[in-house]
C-alpha cells in the first residue's frame, strides 16, 4: 500500500510543532528559573549588607548594652543606643494590634465561610479586601485625627501621639489579612466533615466551632502569625498617631510586687523600632557614624523578629495541617 503524501506532511507538521513547543517551554523554564535565582540573591545580597553594616555598629557599640540599654537618644547627647525602649513599644503595639484583629478576624472568617449566602459574601470579601489596601499613612492620619479625640472623652489625660490610637488602626489594618486567609483555610475544609456533623444532629454553630475551626486550625494560627509579623513592621502608622519618643513605663509597687499601669504605656507618646529607622533615616546622618549604623542594628533586630514568627508559622502549618 503507497503511503498517503498528505498524511506524511501532517506527520511532519506535528512533529514540527511539538518541538517549537518544546523549545518555547525551555525558553519560558529558564526565564522562570532566573527569575526565582534573582529574588534569592537579592534577598541574599539584602541580608548581607544588613549584617555587615550591622557588625560595624556592634564594633563601636557594645551589644550587650545596646540590648539592654533602656535610654536611646541617638542624635541627642549624650548619646546612647539602647533598644530596650523600641523594642517595648513594638511589642505594645503588636499586642494590642492583635488583641483587636485576632477575634474580629476570626469572627469575619467564620461568617464568610459558613454563614454567608453567595451574593452576602461576593459583597463583603472585596469590601475586605478594600480595606487592606488603603494606604497606611491615611490610617495614621485617621487615628491622629479622630480616633485620639474620640478616645480623649473615655481618658482625658491621654496625649495626642498615643500607643493605644496607634495599635487600634494597626490591628484594624490587618484584620483582612486574618480573616481572607482564615476563611481560605476554612472553605478548603471538605463539606463531608460538615455534612457528618449536620447528620449527628449538630448546628451550624457545632458545626463550626467543633468541626471546621479545628480542621483548619493551622490555616488559622498561620494568618495570626503573618498579621502579627506584619504589625511588627508597620512604619506609617506609628510614625503619625504614636510619636517619636522611645519610653519605658515607670514600674509601680503593690508592696514588694512590681506592676505597670497599663495607662503609662498606652496613653503616652512612644516609638517602635520601623518609626526610629524613619527617624533616624531623616536626620543629618554621617554615612559611618555610630548613629547611622544604629539603622542597620534595628534593622537586623527586626529581621530576627520577623524570621522567628515566619518559622513558628511555617511550623505550625506543617505540625498540624490535615490532609483530606
Amino acid at each position: 500500500m503507497i503511503p498517503d503524501p498528505k498524511d506524511h506532511m501532517d506527520s511532519l507538521s506535528s512533529t514540527s510543532h511539538f518541538k517549537t513547543r518544546r523549545i518555547f517551554e525551555s525558553i519560558y523554564a529558564n526565564i522562570f528559573f532566573i527569575l526565582a535565582i534573582l529574588t534569592i540573591f537579592t534577598t541574599i545580597g539584602i541580608i548581607y549588607f544588613l549584617f555587615e553594616d550591622a557588625m560595624v555598629f556592634f564594633s563601636q557599640y557594645s551589644p550587650l548594652k545596646f540590648l539592654t540599654s533602656s535610654n536611646w537618644s541617638p542624635v541627642i547627647p549624650p548619646k546612647e543606643y539602647g533598644i530596650l525602649p523600641l523594642l517595648f513599644g513594638t511589642l505594645v503595639v503588636t499586642f494590642m494590634a492583635a488583641l483587636v484583629a485576632v477575634p474580629i478576624g476570626t469572627l469575619t472568617a467564620v461568617y464568610l465561610s459558613e454563614y454567608a449566602d453567595k451574593r452576602t459574601h461576593s459583597i463583603l470579601k472585596p469590601l475586605l479586601e478594600i480595606l487592606a489596601g488603603v494606604p497606611t499613612v491615611v490610617y495614621g492620619f485617621f487615628a491622629l485625627a479622630y480616633v485620639t479625640p474620640a478616645l480623649r472623652i473615655l481618658f482625658p489625660s491621654i496625649s495626642p501621639f498615643n500607643a493605644l490610637s496607634a495599635s487600634l488602626m494597626v490591628g484594624i489594618m490587618i484584620i483582612p489579612m486574618v480573616s481572607s486567609i482564615s476563611e481560605d483555610a476554612m472553605s478548603a475544609v471538605p463539606d463531608s466533615l460538615r455534612q457528618a456533623g449536620f447528620g449527628l444532629g449538630a448546628t451550624k454553630f457545632d458545626v463550626s466551632t467543633s468541626i471546621v475551626i479545628p480542621a483548619a486550625l493551622s490555616g488559622i494560627v498561620a494568618s495570626y502569625i503573618l498579621a502579627i509579623s506584619r504589625a511588627i513592621g508597620e512604619t506609617m502608622i506609628v510614625t503619625v498617631a504614636m510619636g517619636l519618643h522611645p519610653t519605658l513605663p515607670d514600674v509601680r509597687y503593690i508592696g514588694p510586687i512590681p506592676y505597670v499601669h497599663p495607662a503609662d504605656f498606652l496613653l503616652e507618646t512612644g516609638q517602635t523600632m520601623t518609626a526610629a529607622m524613619v527617624q533616624l533615616a531623616q536626620s543629618d546622618l554621617v554615612g559611618s557614624s555610630v548613629a547611622y549604623n544604629s539603622l542597620f542594628a534595628i534593622g537586623i533586630t527586626l529581621f530576627f523578629v520577623t524570621l522567628l514568627m515566619n518559622a513558628i508559622s511555617n511550623f505550625i502549618t506543617e505540625r498540624y495541617r490535615e490532609s483530606y
